[in-house]
C-alpha cells in the first residue's frame, strides 16, 4: 500500500491537462472551464495554481475570461485557427519537443560513454 499522498499538478499540468481536453473535443467554442475555486478545490491546488494555468491558456489563445462570468473556450472568426486545432498542435509539438529531447539525452550519454573509453580528443583539456 502507497503511504506518500498523490503529487499534486502544477499550472503547466493543469494548463496541459485542459489543453488536451480542448483538442479532444471535451471543451468546444464557447464552452465555460470549472470554476476556479471549485477545480481547485477539486485537484487540492491553490485558486492562484488553477488562475496560472488559465492565464498560461488564455496567452496562448485557446481561452479567454469573461469578467464576473468565468473563463470560457475562444470562439473563432472565420478562417482563424479553432482553439481545438491549436491545442492539438500544441499537444503535437510538446509530445516533439519531448521526442528530441529524449534523444538529445541518449546521445550525450552515448559521446560520454565513448569519450570515457577514447580518452579526450586533441586540443581538450583532461577531465
Amino acid at each position: 500500500m502507497n503511504s506518500q499522498p498523490a503529487r499534486k499538478p502544477n499550472a503547466r499540468e493543469i494548463a496541459a491537462r485542459i489543453r488536451d481536453e480542448i483538442a479532444a473535443g471535451t471543451f468546444g467554442p464557447g464552452d465555460r472551464l470549472p470554476g476556479g475555486r471549485t477545480y481547485a478545490k477539486k485537484l487540492g491546488v491553490s485558486l492562484m495554481t488553477v488562475q496560472n494555468a488559465y492565464t498560461q491558456l488564455r496567452e496562448e489563445g485557446l481561452v479567454e475570461g469573461v469578467s464576473g462570468s468565468g473563463t470560457y473556450v475562444r470562439d473563432t472568426a472565420p478562417g482563424e485557427q479553432s482553439p481545438r486545432e491549436a491545442a492539438k498542435r500544441l499537444t503535437d509539438l510538446q509530445a516533439e519537443v519531448a521526442r528530441v529531447s529524449a534523444e538529445l539525452a541518449g546521445l550525450t550519454e552515448r559521446v560520454k560513454q565513448l569519450e570515457a573509453t577514447t580518452g579526450p580528443m586533441k586540443g581538450e583539456p583532461d577531465a
